[in-house]
C-alpha cells in the first residue's frame, strides 16, 4: 500500500512525458491549410556540397510541390542526425554514410534522394606544414581537423589515414567545425591539416594559407583516395516517416530532382546569382569559383549507385568504430531507396 502513491506519481510523470513528446513523433508531419510543414536540417547551409537545399527553396521547387519547407543550418552532420532521431526535424540534408552508421546503432534512416556520388570534401594542409605533410602517411603525430567527432569528415579522415597504414592512435582528431572556425583553427596552429568543403577551400587556397592535399570533389580524386565512389550529400529521413508518408516524400523527391536537373543545365555564375546574396559576401567572384570547383560533384539525377553504397559500407566496415563490429549484418538495401526519384523522373516537371 505504501508504494501506491509513488507509483501513481511515476505513472503520471511518464504519461505527461509521452504527451509532451508526442508532437515530436517523427512519423507525424504537421499540416497547415492542407500543406505539409517540413523542417529540414542541413549540415551547413552555406556549404556548396549542400547547395541543392537552399537552391530548391530559391527556385520555388518546394512551393511548386505544395510543401512549406523550413531550412535550418547545423555545422555538424552528427548533430543533424540527432535532431532527426528526436523528432525535432522531419529530414536532413547530410551525408549518406550516417544511414549506415545509425543502422549499426539499431536506428533506421533512409536516403530518399542522392545528390552526389562523391564527398565534395578536400583535405587541406597548412602552407607552413605542406612540405612535411605530402600524403596521408604523414599524418602521424599531427592534429587533423574534422567538423566534429562522429561526423562524415571524421569517417573520411580515418579512412584516408587507415589506408595509409595509420590507426587513430597515431594522430589527433580535432573538432574545428567549418567555415571561420576551421580557418581559425588552421591559421592559429590548432590543426596541421583538416577536411573541409567549398567555399572554405577556395578562401584558404586563394589566401595562400593552405594547399590541397586530397581532392574528393570529383570522381577521379575520390576513386584514387577511397578506392571507389563515395555517395555523400543526400536527403535522408527516418524509415518510419518514409513508410508513413510516401506521398510527402514523393513531393520532396520531385523538388530535389527538379533542382539537380537545373544545376546540370546552368553555369556556376547563374547558380551563384540564384542563391541568397549573403552567400557570396564581399567577394562574389570567389563564391563563383567555389561553385565551379565543386559543382561537378552533383549527379544530376538523384539516384543512388549501388556500387557507391557498397564502397561506403566497405570503408565504414573497416574504419568506423560503430560499423566495424557489425558490418556483416548491415542491411544496405534498408539505407536508401531510388523509388521516389525514379517516379520523379516519370512525372511531369514540377
Amino acid at each position: 500500500m505504501r508504494y501506491r502513491k509513488p507509483f501513481a506519481v511515476a505513472l503520471l510523470a511518464i504519461s505527461s512525458l509521452l504527451l509532451a513528446t508526442g508532437c515530436r513523433d517523427s512519423r507525424s508531419i504537421p499540416m497547415a491549410d492542407g500543406r505539409p510543414q517540413i523542417t529540414i536540417m542541413v549540415g551547413g547551409l552555406e556549404k556548396v556540397i549542400y547547395l541543392p537545399a537552399m537552391l530548391a527553396q530559391q527556385l520555388g521547387a518546394f512551393e511548386a510541390n505544395d510543401l512549406d519547407v523550413k531550412l535550418l543550418g547545423e555545422q555538424s552532420g552528427a548533430s543533424a542526425e540527432t535532431a532527426l532521431l528526436t523528432g525535432d526535424v522531419q529530414a536532413v540534408v547530410g551525408f549518406y554514410d550516417h544511414t549506415i552508421d545509425l543502422q549499426a546503432k539499431d536506428q533506421c534512416l533512409q536516403t530518399v534522394v542522392q545528390f552526389a556520388d562523391v564527398p565534395g570534401e578536400v583535405e587541406l594542409v597548412s602552407t607552413a606544414d605542406a612540405d612535411a605533410i605530402r600524403t596521408p602517411a604523414d599524418f602521424r603525430g599531427r592534429k587533423l581537423g574534422v567538423t566534429s567527432l562522429g561526423s562524415s569528415t571524421d569517417f573520411l579522415t580515418q579512412a584516408l589515414a587507415g589506408q595509409a597504414g595509420l590507426s587513430t592512435s597515431d594522430y589527433t582528431r580535432v573538432k574545428v567545425g567549418a567555415g571561420q572556425t576551421f580557418i581559425a583553427g588552421m591559421n592559429h596552429d590548432g590543426i596541421d591539416a583538416g577536411m573541409t568543403t567549398d567555399p572554405t577551400v577556395a578562401k584558404m587556397v586563394q589566401s595562400g594559407d593552405a594547399r590541397i592535399l586530397t581532392d574528393m570533389r570529383n570522381e577521379e580524386g575520390t576513386r584514387a583516395a577511397l578506392g571507389g565512389l563515395y555517395p555523400a550529400s543526400s536527403l535522408y529521413m527516418k524509415c518510419d516517416t518514409v513508410a508513413a508518408h510516401p506521398e510527402i516524400v514523393q513531393k520532396l523527391a520531385n523538388a530535389f530532382v527538379r533542382t539537380l536537373r537545373w544545376i546540370d543545365t546552368h553555369t556556376p555564375e547563374e547558380i551563384a546569382a540564384t542563391m541568397p546574396s549573403q552567400y557570396a559576401g564581399s567577394d562574389p567572384a570567389l563564391y563563383v569559383r567555389s561553385i565551379r570547383d565543386s559543382i561537378g560533384m552533383f549527379n544530376g539525377d538523384g539516384l543512388m549507385k549501388p556500387e557507391g553504397a557498397q564502397n561506403v559500407l566497405r570503408i565504414l566496415g573497416r574504419y568506423s568504430r560503430n560499423v566495424a563490429p557489425v558490418r556483416d549484418r548491415i542491411d544496405l538495401a534498408a539505407t536508401y531507396t531510388n523509388q521516389f526519384v525514379e517516379q520523379a523522373h516519370k512525372a511531369p516537371a514540377q
